[in-house]
C-alpha cells in the first residue's frame, strides 16, 4: 500500500539530543542561537533542553540557563526531556516557556533499559506508574506511548514484533490504569536497526493491533538507512517524525561511539519537498541552521545536504 500523507508534522531534536553527546563543552550561548535560528525555519516543535543528572548527561548541566534563555516564537511549541520526578520538577519551573507532555516511555529490549536506565523490565514499568501520576497530579497530560529500540538492540539484537506489542500493550496499561488517554505511539529505532522491510512489518502489525493510535518514528541513520526508513514510513502514511538538524545526536548508551544520530531534519524535508509532502518549513533556513550546528560542535555532521545544498537553486539557475 503506498498512502503517502499530504503533510507531516517534525519534531526537531536536535539541540537536546545533539548537545547530550558531544565530547566537548558547548557554550550556552551557542544552544540557544542554534534553538533561535531553528524557531526561525518554519518548523513547530523543537525539543530544546534534556533535563538530566548532570553526572550522567554533563553536556545538559545548563539545561536551565539554555531553557530561560532562547527567544520563544510564536506557534512554536519547545518541549523538553526527562526520566523522573527530579527532572518533571526542572521542567515545571518553566511551564510559562515549555509545552510539557507526558510520555510513558518503555524499551522492547530490557538490556537496552538496563544500561539506558539501570531498570528492568519491572523496574521501568514501576517506574513509568509513577512518572504517570507524577504528571497528572502536576497537571501535565499523558497522551503518548514511547517504545524505545523497537526494531532491534545492540546488546539484545533483533527484537521481534511481538514483543513490541507486549511493550505497547504494557504502556496501554499503565495509561489505562491511572484514566490516561493515549492518542500517539512513537516507535524509536534508537541504535539504528531498522530496515524499509522491517518499517513496513512492524507498522502493519501495530496497526492491525491498534488502527486508531497515531503513529510517530523516531529513526536513527546508524547504518545510512535512515532516510530510507522514513521514505518507507511515508508510503505507509506516517504523518510525525522525530529528526535532528544535521543529523546532531546519537544515543549515548548505545556502545556506538560516533555513530550517526537521528536523521538529518533537512534531508527529512527535502525528502518531503521533492514527494510533494508539504512540511510548513524553509529548507535553506534550515540547511543554514545545520551549518550553524556544524560551526558550534566544530567538526563535520553527516547530513550530505549540509554540503551539496538542495536542488531548487540550481533549478532556478538552469
Amino acid at each position: 500500500m503506498t498512502d503517502f500523507p499530504d503533510r507531516i508534522d517534525i519534531a526537531e531534536e536536535g539541540p537536546r539530543e545533539g548537545f547530550q553527546i558531544e565530547p566537548g563543552p558547548i557554550a550556552t550561548d551557542a544552544k540557544i542561537a542554534l534553538i533561535d535560528a531553528l524557531s526561525a525555519t518554519g518548523l513547530r516543535t523543537i525539543q530544546v533542553a534534556s533535563f538530566v543528572a548532570p553526572r550522567l548527561v554533563p553536556g545538559w548541566s545548563d539545561a536551565e540557563a539554555v531553557v530561560g534563555g532562547f527567544a520563544p516564537r510564536p506557534g512554536v511549541a519547545y518541549t523538553a526531556l526527562w526520566f523522573n520526578q527530579a527532572g518533571l520538577d526542572r521542567a515545571l519551573a518553566f511551564r510559562d516557556r515549555l509545552h510539557l507532555v507526558g510520555s510513558i516511555s518503555l524499551s522492547a529490549s530490557e538490556a537496552f533499559s538496563r544500561k539506558n536506565l539501570n531498570r528492568d523490565r519491572e523496574g521501568q514499568l514501576a517506574a513509568m506508574r509513577r512518572q504517570t501520576q507524577a504528571h497528572q497530579a502536576a497537571g501535565v497530560p499523558v497522551s503518548r506511548v514511547l517504545v524505545m529500540a523497537a526494531f532491534g538492540c545492540n546488546y539484545a539484537g533483533d527484537i521481534a514484533p511481538a514483543t513490541v506489542l507486549t511493550t505497547i500493550a504494557d504502556g496501554l496499561t499503565i495509561a489505562a490504569e491511572a484514566g490516561a488517554v493515549i492518542r500517539d505511539l512513537s516507535l524509536a529505532d534508537t541504535m539504528g536497526w531498522a530496515t524499509p522491510a522491517r518499517i513496513e512489518r512492524l507498522i502493519g502489525t501495530v496497526r492491525d493491533r491498534w488502527p486508531d493510535l497515531r503513529l510517530s518514528l523516531h529513526l536513527h541513520d546508524t547504518r545510512g538507512l535512515g532516510i530510507a526508513n522514513a521514505h518507507a514510513g511515508l508510503r505507509l502514511g506516517v504523518a510525525r517524525f522525530d529528526s535532528a538538524v544535521g543529523g546532531l545526536g546519537g544515543c549515548p548508551f548505545a556502545g556506538q561511539p560516533g555513530a550517526p544520530g537521528n536523521i538529518a531534519t533537512e534531508e527529512l524535508v527535502f525528502l518531503c519537498d521533492e514527494l510533494g509532502i508539504a512540511t510548513g518549513v524553509d529548507l535553506a533556513a534550515l540547511i543554514e541552521a545545520g551549518r550553524l550546528a556544524e560551526r558550534i560542535v566544530g567538526h563535520r555532521l553527516p547530513s550530505t545536504l549540509l554540503r551539496s545544498g538542495a536542488l531548487a537553486p540550481l533549478r532556478r539557475a538552469a
